[in-house]
């Protein structure tokens, strides 16, 4: 297995995924806003990519638009991670291509993990990954 992006700007919430993947033996690679997620999901091929909605530079909408309009990167797998719970950006991120939506409040990162060990899984098996919204 390669890594997973997370692409998050917040310190703490990085340190706590970091810490919380490195114990189930996931490396991560962290990029602080869309625009170098893209550069490093171009430069890399990440197994998966965690994505936050809110972030500088792109938000996490259009990095996954951009990324599921090219054949080189429509296949990697994307789980959303936002504080936003208003039904339309479930369901916008679910259209564009994502295959899960999580609340970050709501599900706390052990949570994460084993929906993204869950995904992995899946996804490196060749099996196509099962949508749903975990708000």
């Amino acid at each position: 297995m390669g890594y997973i992006l997370l692409t998050e700007d917040d310190a703490l919430l990085v340190r706590l995924y970091q810490e919380k993947f490195k114990r189930d033996g996931i490396e991560v690679r962290v990029a602080g806003d869309g625009e170098e997620a893209l550069k490093i999901v171009h430069e890399e091929c990440p197994d998966l990519l965690l994505l936050d909605i809110m972030m500088p530079k792109m938000n996490g909408l259009e990095v996954l638009k951009k990324l599921k309009a090219k054949a080189s990167t429509k296949h990697i797998p994307v789980i959303m991670l936002s504080n936003l719970s208003d039904s339309k950006y479930p369901l916008q991120a679910l259209e564009l291509g994502a295959v899960d939506y999580m609340i970050k409040v709501d599900n706390p990162p052990d949570v994460i993990v084993a929906k993204t060990k869950e995904i992995l899984a899946a996804s490196t098996r060749g099996r196509d990954v099962p949508k749903a919204v975990s708000v």
